[in-house]
């Protein structure tokens, strides 16, 4: 009788379930700051377009995280107009760079300050009402726009 094969799959899912079972109860911690500090890996997608993705065990955490947690904050090097370096917290989804951003609190701008306590102080703020911070109307379709 062959030896029985070891089963690939499986073990390579295991270390990203064990990770979202120890991650999962954390989102459910009241009165405590849960701070995950991780460095981001650059790829190219099937369409050649740059994206970030965490480096962390299980490529399933890295996909399953930002759904867990209230906010993800990307510390990024930008450029001003004149081309000066300076660093910024990167806090919305929707943002021209494509880093991995999002703020449940509501009351983030889409580039902060790159100041923790500070970011903090406007997470606990006062939330902006609804019709300052969102857009709600839908983008109007150009002419050459065709629909199905």
């Amino acid at each position: 009788m062959a030896p029985a094969r070891p089963d690939k799959p499986g073990a390579y899912g295991l270390p990203g379930a064990e990770m979202i079972a120890w991650l999962t109860p954390l989102q459910h911690t009241r009165a405590k700051n849960v701070w995950f500090v991780g460095i981001l890996d650059e790829k190219l997608d099937d369409f050649n377009r740059r994206m970030f993705v965490p480096q962390i065990e299980g490529s399933k955490t890295g996909n399953e995280l930002p759904g867990i947690v209230d906010e993800v904050i990307t510390m990024a090097e930008m450029t001003d107009e004149g081309g000066k370096p300076y660093r910024a917290f990167v806090c919305h989804t929707i943002n021209p760079w494509g880093y991995p951003a999002k703020d449940r609190s509501g009351r983030l701008d889409a580039v902060e300050e790159p100041h923790l306590g500070r970011l903090m102080d406007k997470i606990r703020g006062p939330a902006r009402p609804a019709a300052e911070r969102l857009a709600f109307g839908l983008p109007t379709q150009s002419p050459d726009t065709t629909t199905i």
